[in-house]
């Protein structure tokens, strides 16, 4: 299975869920024992209340055949994303340092 291109708003769980999980019919507790980890880690990740650590990335990575680099990449542009719309407005009103040229 090659990775898909994540979609910028998608959580990492969504991801995780309808582009890896769902195709493989994999269920949240199955896709737990393979990991090694506790089914609920996957229940937190897909339901978008837990992210992806590094332990984490990595287990997917050996079980799915991609990087640990592609899971945390989704889960920092994630983060990134929460956090811009979470700001707003307010970076707006951040100036640059007159010191740094544009």
């Amino acid at each position: 299975m090659t990775a898909p291109h994540a979609v910028a708003d998608a959580s990492p769980g969504e991801i995780l869920l309808e582009e890896f999980m769902a195709p493989l019919g994999l269920s949240q507790n199955a896709l737990g024992r393979a990991l090694r980890v506790p089914p609920r880690r996957i229940n937190e990740i897909v339901h978008g209340n837990r992210s992806i650590t590094p332990d984490t990335a990595l287990r997917l990575a050996r079980y799915f055949g991609t990087s640990a680099q592609f899971w945390l990449g989704i889960q920092q542009n994630y983060d990134l994303a929460t956090s811009q719309r979470a700001l707003g407005e307010l970076l707006d009103d951040i100036s640059p340092h007159p010191g740094i040229a544009a």
